[in-house]
């Protein structure tokens, strides 16, 4: 029951990559920035919800008013059983004018993208555009399946490139978090960090309570990007080949951060 969800998600987006040759964009962003869609939205119509995906208007940003019927949309799929929110419209913390809180609502959601692994420990391949051309001047095969792009920078992501090994690659996992819900994944938000996460070296980022993360770590960003789940001993992600397996939050973080690159040379397995 519990990975019914992200088999879903699974097969839509191989579904979504058969149909368009590529995965869904994690993030669709201009250089400026302003942000449009997203993997979640991009979804819709491979999890037949093709009825919601005709509501939503990319030709304006995500915060359009065109779009907040879609914004604060309870999707099943995208909310875990063992989510202790569940249904809950809350504005972020942060949007995407700026970074600055602007009031708009988004509908509480589980599940994130993994975007990659930072080249610097600052930029992330889910943050601003000048963030993801930062990481692939530095080494693009540390991106992840799921990454913001845009128009004239990165294409979404093809399997083909993937060439560590779908079975070995994350794609979509489990971020929930006990306090400090502002800081919660919202389905719909295509700003930054509120639907992609990352892989950082400390497994605080591992811990589904956003305030406990920030107290053990040196630089909060890494909790902005993390992930973590009500289930004990385990979080639940989605592989790149579809499959669905647990992930403990006592993991080699070396061995987490090998699991969300697609090209980085490791062959490893969260076994």
């Amino acid at each position: 029951m519990l990975h019914n969800n992200l088999k879903q998600i699974g097969i839509g987006a191989h579904n979504h990559h058969d149909s368009t040759g590529f995965f869904p964009s994690g993030h669709r962003a201009t250089s400026a920035p302003v942000y449009f869609t997203n993997w979640a939205i991009l979804l819709l119509p491979f999890i037949e919800q093709q009825n919601l995906a005709g509501r939503y208007d990319d030709s304006v940003p995500n915060i359009h008013a065109n779009n907040k019927f879609v914004r604060e949309s309870y999707v099943a799929t995208y909310t875990c059983p063992a989510e202790i929110t569940p249904k809950k419209i809350i504005v972020p913390e942060t949007g995407a004018n700026d970074g600055s809180n602007n009031g708009i609502a988004y509908m509480i959601s589980t599940y994130k993208g993994m975007s990659g692994v930072s080249n610097d420990d600052n930029n992330t391949w889910a943050g601003y555009p000048s963030e993801v051309t930062t990481n692939l001047g530095l080494n693009p095969g540390t991106r992840g399946i799921l990454y913001t792009d845009w128009v004239g920078g990165p294409l979404p992501e093809r399997l083909a490139n993937v060439i560590d090994g779908t079975s070995n690659t994350l794609f979509v996992g489990e971020r929930s978090t006990k306090t400090h819900n502002t800081r919660a994944t919202f389905w719909a938000d295509s700003f930054n960090l509120y639907n992609l996460s990352g892989a950082h070296s400390v497994s605080a980022t591992l811990l589904p309570d956003y305030d406990l993360c920030k107290a053990r770590v040196s630089n909060e960003n890494q909790c902005k990007y993390g992930w973590g789940a009500f289930h004990p001993g385990q979080i639940n992600f989605l592989y790149g080949d579809g499959s669905v397996r647990a992930i403990r939050p006592t993991i080699d973080m070396r061995v987490f951060m090998a699991l969300a690159t697609i090209g980085n040379g490791e062959t490893v397995s969260s076994d």
